[in-house]
């Protein structure tokens, strides 16, 4: 780290602290040459993850466009924000777990579906009737007896 003072790169850390939410770590420096000190803050370099979408356009992973969809397939039913908030964390932890830089819309699609199988199964078919873009009736019953099915099980 080169001092902001005299620009010399040697420099000794005299107190190392973490952050509240232990997030950030701030270090007291002191110069070796020119002996005054200063603080540095460290921190986790955070590569945003990309999402590849139908079309082969990229953007980037937004929480809270996922949120609405999801939001809006549990709309009056009996499930509290805490819940489709740690829904969200969960999902968040899964794709940064993958390790992967960019993800296509398609595989999140399918674990936001597959959640929501396991938490409720209105929400589930609300949110398949607009993410698998049901064209008819045809469409939503067919679903409906997969859905059935699968309880059978």
């Amino acid at each position: 780290m080169k001092c902001p003072f005299c620009s010399e790169i040697d420099n000794k850390v005299i107190d190392s602290r973490l952050s509240k939410d232990g997030n950030v770590i701030r270090r007291r420096r002191e110069c070796i040459v020119c002996t005054r000190r200063f603080t540095t803050y460290e921190h986790i370099e955070e590569v945003p993850i990309m999402i590849i979408k139908k079309d082969g356009r990229r953007e980037v992973f937004n929480r809270e466009k996922v949120a609405a969809g999801i939001k809006r397939a549990c709309e009056k039913l009996d499930i509290s924000m805490n819940i489709i908030e740690e829904f969200l964390d969960d999902l968040e932890r899964d794709l940064k777990e993958t390790g992967e830089k960019e993800i296509p819309s398609h595989d999140i699609g399918e674990k936001v579906m597959g959640k929501l199988h396991n938490l409720n199964d209105i929400a589930y078919v609300r949110f398949a009737s607009v993410y698998r873009e049901f064209k008819d009736v045809n469409d939503f019953v067919s679903e409906l007896r997969s859905l059935l099915s699968s309880h059978k099980t």
